[in-house]
């Protein structure tokens, strides 16, 4: 079933469109097309596994050894981190929201080519050890990704306590070769070190073994150059104050059954939430919005 735009002030050709599809798995899947780009997004997780723009390769990486079953998170693109981030003992690492297939509850078509979707958390188990609350995810698609996570806290009398993350994993040409800017002097913890807090002090972070690092009030703009891609991505936010930079490095790529023994080489996450010391506290009635804004220009 294919359902685009109508009765709107522009052009046929022009406007956005959204395909219902059987993604792997059979998992319900939705393909975005517009102008200037493509995105898939599965309902499992309103999962965005692809963005692509037209005659620039993938922005997204996806593993070629992603599970694609219920009850089992997508290994690349963009999981939904929410309510926790990590492990939690006797829980789900990185919390439910991933795993769980969110309800379709609009697509809007705008006159401009662009094409946003909303999916809602619906209700269930997990969420009973926690206040009443909604979860949104609005994904806009153009010669941009722009991602809008909002929480509601809906109880009346309880503040609601929990860390978000947008969990972006990006296609680049070699790992070895990126640099990435936009952090010097932010604060971290590397979890490789035992969870030591450091201070960032090159202008250029490189990729040269096993990274994972949790930025705290980090809210400025990411820079990912990529030299063997020939364009530096960019991640832009709002309503974030910290950053995750991941990678597996070699070992750990090859002890993880759903990411391939050498995909390492050609992947790098850039993570926006609010984690570790930045996690958010809504009072009752409360409401926060997570913005990512994803993009790339040809590398000068």
């Amino acid at each position: 079933m294919t359902t685009s735009a109508s009765g709107l002030n522009a052009k046929p050709e022009a406007l956005g469109r959204v395909t219902f599809l059987d993604g792997q798995g059979e998992l319900p899947m939705l393909e975005v097309s517009t102008a200037w780009s493509t995105a898939a997004i599965y309902l499992h997780g309103a999962h965005v596994t692809q963005f692509k723009k037209k005659d620039e390769p993938p922005l997204l990486f996806l593993s070629q050894c992603s599970r694609f079953a219920e009850g089992r998170p997508i290994r690349g693109g963009i999981p939904v981190i929410f309510p926790w981030f990590g492990p939690r003992e006797g829980l789900a690492q990185h919390g439910f929201a991933r795993v769980k297939a969110w309800d379709l509850k609009e697509f809007a078509p705008a006159p401009d080519g662009s094409v946003s979707v909303r999916f809602r958390l619906p209700e269930c188990p997990e969420a009973a050890a926690f206040p009443a609350f909604t979860a949104d995810y609005i994904v806009t698609v153009n010669q941009s990704l722009t991602l809008q996570f909002v929480i509601t806290n809906q109880s009346r009398d309880a503040e609601f306590i929990f860390e978000n993350c947008l969990h972006s994993y990006f296609e680049v040409g070699d790992v070895t070769a990126i640099s990435i800017g936009g952090l010097k002097g932010v604060n971290y913890f590397d979890t490789i070190a035992s969870f030591v807090e450091k201070t960032e002090a090159s202008d250029a972070l490189r990729i040269a073994s096993e990274v994972d690092r949790i930025y705290l009030n980090a809210t400025g703009t990411v820079e990912i150059r990529d030299p063997r891609l020939g364009r530096k991505i960019l991640v832009e936010k709002q309503g974030s104050a910290s950053t995750v930079v991941w990678n597996p490095w070699i070992a750990k790529a090859r002890q993880m059954p759903d990411f391939g023994d050498e995909e390492y080489e050609r992947m790098i996450c850039v993570e926006s939430g609010n984690v570790a010391s930045n996690t958010i506290t809504l009072p009752p009635g409360g409401s926060s919005t997570l913005t990512v804004k994803l993009s790339s220009e040809t590398l000068k």
